[in-house]
């Protein structure tokens, strides 16, 4: 049954946060206890998702991916997979080769329900996928230290470009957050 309120942590994977990844968010190990937190309030209500690459790039993923090849990986390739710190808490995973995840998490959320939006990147996957919800028309809180971009002044312009689209999309901190968490 679709959630009336869901939490989508988005992207918690290897990729994002080894060390030597070109993909690597600096800032990533400093959203997983957040991130961690707001999983546990959710419980069920949870879902993780997983940037892929497709099996052949097509359109204008052919020369991102010219620019990318180390990430012409199998999708079940361990750079995909969600961090060890997080991957008891990864019940529920959606997969996709797009930056939004909003057509894969659309199935999870009840119609007009909350979407609850942390992880990484900010600048990237979190800010695509929360203006393709606000366009469904899914009401959405990004939680502000519970994500991490590329860099801390990406990370600052993408809250405030998302920020412009409130009501639509709001974004929220910890605690606001916590305080949707079903059961709160």
């Amino acid at each position: 049954m679709p959630a009336a309120t869901l939490l989508a942590a988005i992207d918690m994977q290897n990729v994002f946060a080894a060390a030597d990844s070109p993909w690597r968010t600096p800032r990533f190990p400093d959203v997983i206890a957040p991130i961690r937190q707001l999983a546990t309030a959710f419980g069920a209500d949870t879902v993780f998702t997983r940037f892929v690459a497709p099996a052949e790039p097509s359109g204008s993923w052919r020369p991102y991916y010219a620019q990318w090849t180390f990430a012409l990986q199998p999708a079940d390739a361990p750079l995909w997979n969600v961090v060890d710190e997080l991957a008891d808490l990864a019940v529920r995973t959606v997969s996709a080769p797009t930056f939004s995840k909003w057509r894969q998490l659309s199935a999870e959320l009840a119609p007009g329900g909350r979407l609850v939006l942390c992880g990484v990147s900010t600048d990237c996957c979190v800010l695509s996928t929360a203006l393709e919800a606000a366009d469904a028309g899914a009401e959405v809180l990004v939680v502000e230290d519970a994500c991490a971009g590329l860099d801390d002044n990406t990370h600052a312009k993408a809250l405030e470009i998302m920020d412009l689209y409130a009501p639509l999309v709001r974004v929220v901190d910890l605690a606001e957050a916590l305080a949707v968490a079903p059961g709160s």
